[in-house]
């Protein structure tokens, strides 16, 4: 058999299981994120969250990756992107967790969808690839398909919000899916240049002390006092593990295959945030909701099935 053959047939399975990866660990996070947001206020919860990883990645780069931050100190650049980076996502975040707050861990997995078309534009207006990509007829098939099935679970409300303030929460969603598109932009633009751990570690590291700076500022910090330390390890724990699936997985699947594919993957979730979410949270779709989610499944697949970058 041919060598780029199989070479081929090898990196494709790698990127299967990448994905695939991904999407159960992304699935996983969004009914941990909810119980987070239930128990802790956005700011406290943020704080903690983004400084557990960023520690952690921090560990790592003084580990493996120490070359990377003389490169990043040589280029001033690099750092303000970095910043820049960190701001946007501390702002994303403050919306994703209020809208986390107000709605459902299924709610917040399927609002993803709507960021896709955001994300696609701007991703095809700033890069080649992605434009090739999003010229793709069963993309964009993919696409349409995957945006009727997110409307139909979202219009579906009435079983989903359990809430007054569902209006509001898809609001915020709506906010920090559009911010979240343009810190993507960012990213592939730095990961050419900068390994994704690195990436990590300044904007969590960033985002975190923004947090804490905030919730020290308001006063916030001292509703800590009254949290169970078991509460407190649960969170660093879910940091930790948020900021390696939501982040460092994240950076680097945009760095291998781009924006548009990552965002697909995201879209991809709902199917194992519906069954983590039912086991752990006792949250229960429709079979509407149900239909919308398989939709979305199916549109996602023969999007990706055009669009793999090997």
């Amino acid at each position: 058999m041919d060598a780029s053959l199989i070479s081929g047939v090898q990196k494709e399975d790698n990127n299967t299981f990448l994905y695939a990866s991904y999407v159960v660990l992304l699935g996983s996070c969004f009914p941990i994120m909810r119980y987070a947001s239930i128990h802790f206020d956005t700011v406290n919860n943020n704080a903690i969250r983004f400084l557990a990883g960023g520690i952690l990645f921090l560990i790592m780069v003084i580990a493996k990756y120490r070359n990377e931050v003389s490169k990043l100190l040589a280029e001033p650049v690099m750092i303000v992107k970095l910043l820049l980076i960190g701001v946007l996502m501390t702002v994303n975040m403050y919306f994703f967790m209020n809208g986390m707050q107000l709605t459902t861990a299924l709610t917040g997995s399927i609002f993803s969808i709507l960021g896709m078309p955001v994300a696609t534009i701007m991703a095809s207006i700033f890069f080649a690839d992605e434009r090739k990509k999003a010229a793709n007829p069963r993309f964009i098939i993919g696409c349409l398909l995957s945006i009727a099935g997110s409307f139909l679970f979202i219009f579906n409300a009435d079983t989903t919000g359990h809430s007054e303030n569902f209006v509001l929460g898809s609001a915020f969603w709506v906010l920090a899916i559009t911010i979240a598109a343009m810190q993507n932009l960012l990213v592939k633009n730095l990961a050419k240049d900068l390994h994704p751990v690195v990436i990590s570690a300044a904007t969590a590291t960033i985002a975190g002390l923004i947090y804490l700076f905030i919730a020290t500022a308001t006063g916030k910090i001292q509703e800590l006092s009254t949290t169970p330390d078991s509460l407190i390890i649960f969170l660093i724990m879910a940091g930790m593990f948020g900021m390696l699936v939501g982040m460092l997985m994240a950076f680097y699947i945009i760095r291998k295959s781009g924006v548009i594919t990552f965002n697909m993957l995201q879209i991809m979730a709902p199917l194992s945030t519906a069954i983590i979410a039912y086991i752990t949270l006792g949250e229960t779709i429709s079979t509407i909701q149900a239909f919308g989610a398989a939709i979305v499944v199916v549109g996602c697949t023969h999007s990706l099935k055009a669009n793999r970058v090997n």
